[in-house]
């Protein structure tokens, strides 16, 4: 499993609570802020956390966030952009109309300039038919075994994952995975995290017994060890986490700092056996917008180019 040591991150012009969005991801709320508090605050998550990312050596790529038209979600841009280790560059189709304008040519070509990319695969052709699939937000991926785990919900629609998964060689692991309240989960990075050899997996959510013993036998045969989460630790963001690497290959496990106060002891040594524990402290964005510093990253795989 290849961990990214580069991050792409989205610095706010815009954040607020998105009604439209509101409609399925039920880990939003509405503050009662004025739209200006809720950004300064936002913006002051944000650059806390990419200080953070910074201190600890991990490359973060930051691109501000264009003010016209306004888009209260542009800081999850793992939404619509992902990249691959093969040098494939994949834009995504959005549910919410509204977070449709995240896509930027700029943010392409930015890229293109740095790094070497070999192929951009565009799926928005898929939202006027009223399809979905919000990138590593619908899709926990798993480079080097070829596989995706996704849990389905009117943000990640069948027809274009299996599409997606053809097309790029990777078997899917498709389930359903329920809130508290029985309600789907509206992206599967809110209760799975993978990691190079483990796998933080909220088990609760996944009712159907044969779908949950299936997940757990490929993670196992793949070598993941699971730990599992409770569904109010899925509320506190604890399955929305991201292990990185370092320029010294010191291995990073990314979280909020809700998500880390809501573990036991036992979970956090496990998690420690593999990775640094990294939390940061966003709680303005995860209560306004109902997702937390997972959402927040885009992993970048490619390589960079050579300028010598």
């Amino acid at each position: 499993m290849p961990l990214s040591s580069t991050i792409l991150m989205i610095r706010p012009a815009a954040f607020g609570f998105n009604e439209e969005t509101a409609a399925n991801n039920y880990f939003q709320s509405n503050p009662g802020l004025s739209p200006e508090e809720v950004q300064r605050k936002a913006v002051a998550e944000f650059d806390n956390m990419v200080q953070t990312l910074r201190n600890h050596d991990i490359n973060v790529l930051v691109i501000e966030d264009s003010k016209e038209p306004p888009k209260p979600d542009a800081i999850f841009p793992n939404n619509w952009l992902s990249t691959s280790p093969d040098g494939i560059v994949s834009v995504f189709p959005m549910y919410a109309t509204n977070r449709r304008l995240e896509k930027r040519d700029e943010i392409l070509e930015a890229l293109a300039k740095e790094f070497v990319v070999k192929d951009v695969q565009d799926w928005s052709e898929y939202e006027a038919e009223g399809r979905f699939l919000e990138g590593t937000g619908s899709m926990v991926i798993d480079y080097e075994n070829k596989m995706i785990y996704a849990c389905v919900s009117e943000r990640t629609s069948l027809p274009v994952l299996e599409k997606y998964a053809g097309t790029n060689n990777f078997q899917a692991i498709v389930f359903l995975a329920t809130d508290k309240n029985g309600r789907p989960v509206y992206h599967t990075n809110v209760m799975m995290a993978l990691g190079e050899d483990f796998c933080v997996l909220c088990e609760e959510a996944i009712e159907e017994e044969w779908e949950l013993i299936a997940v757990r036998q490929i993670l196992e045969s793949t070598d993941h060890t699971i730990i599992a989460i409770t569904r109010e630790q899925m509320h506190q963001f604890a399955g929305n986490m991201l292990q990185v690497k370092n320029n010294q290959g010191e291995k990073y496990l990314i979280m909020s700092q809700a998500a880390f106060n809501s573990l036991r002891k036992e979970q956090k040594q496990m998690l420690e056996a593999y990775s640094t524990l990294l939390p940061v402290a966003v709680p303005t964005i995860e209560e306004v917008e109902g997702g937390s510093v997972r959402c927040m990253m885009a992993e970048i795989f490619l390589e960079r180019i050579n300028r010598r």
